[in-house]
């Protein structure tokens, strides 16, 4: 099975990391996002990884290399200028338009969730599957009765299911590529046309670990939960 990474960004709202380190290489609890993203894919299954890197490519080369560290093959797509995430995956086309389907993946996305479920999604016409995770809440939440009596202490920061969100990890067939522009975000020019076409599906996550690396605060926050997840514990 391979997956597509798409972590070709400046990072920008993490400077000045960022002015020297690629996004993809700043440490959560010792090791890079990327470090942590091809350990979880290779746990469930992942045995080819194809990297999209743009900003300070070469340092994200010298570090990964050829993925013999971490048991897995890694090969690279390289972008000379910000493509964004359709563009990305459209320049990766070469490596991956002969699978039957793949996995892809924003590069700031930590999670434990199964990506191979979404695969069992592909079926039919379906194109591309969208994993959602439930809204997380960046406050505590107070229970009250219909009289506003507080009934029950703060909920620390849960998801509002009510709500979901874009969890930035895919499944697609290779019928993706005629969807995809040289440059822009799938998100804006790729998944409203699947959407009206009826050819994206969407798959519920209602209990995994997801974090959207963003800020220095998701930093040290990444860095206290990933490192204790069961799955890299093997």
């Amino acid at each position: 099975m391979k997956a597509v990474i798409l972590a070709g960004g400046y990072g920008k709202r993490l400077r000045p990391l960022t002015d020297t380190m690629p996004k993809p290489l700043l440490p959560v609890g010792g090791k890079g996002i990327v470090e942590w993203q091809i350990k979880w894919l290779k746990h469930y299954g992942v045995d080819e990884v194809v990297i999209c890197a743009g900003y300070l490519k070469e340092k994200v080369i010298e570090k990964i290399g050829d993925g013999a560290s971490y048991g897995v093959k890694i090969s690279y797509a390289l972008e000379e200028e910000p493509l964004g995430t359709a563009g990305a995956l459209k320049n990766a086309e070469h490596l991956l338009r002969t699978e039957e389907r793949f996995i892809a993946l924003n590069g700031d996305v930590l999670t434990d969730l199964n990506p191979m479920e979404l695969l069992a999604d592909l079926e039919d016409e379906i194109i591309g599957v969208m994993a959602l995770v439930g809204l997380p809440s960046p406050f505590g939440i107070v229970n009250f009765d219909p009289e506003t009596r507080v009934i029950k202490s703060f909920t620390e920061k849960p998801r509002i299911t009510e709500y979901w969100i874009n969890a930035g990890v895919y499944a697609f067939k290779p019928e993706i590529f005629n969807y995809l522009p040289k440059r822009g975000d799938i998100e804006r020019t790729t998944f409203p046309k699947l959407a009206e076409e009826g050819k994206l599906k969407a798959h519920l996550f209602e209990t995994c670990v997801w974090m959207s690396v963003d800020s220095h605060k998701d930093l040290e926050e990444a860095s206290k939960v990933i490192p204790n997840l069961e799955i890299f514990r093997e």
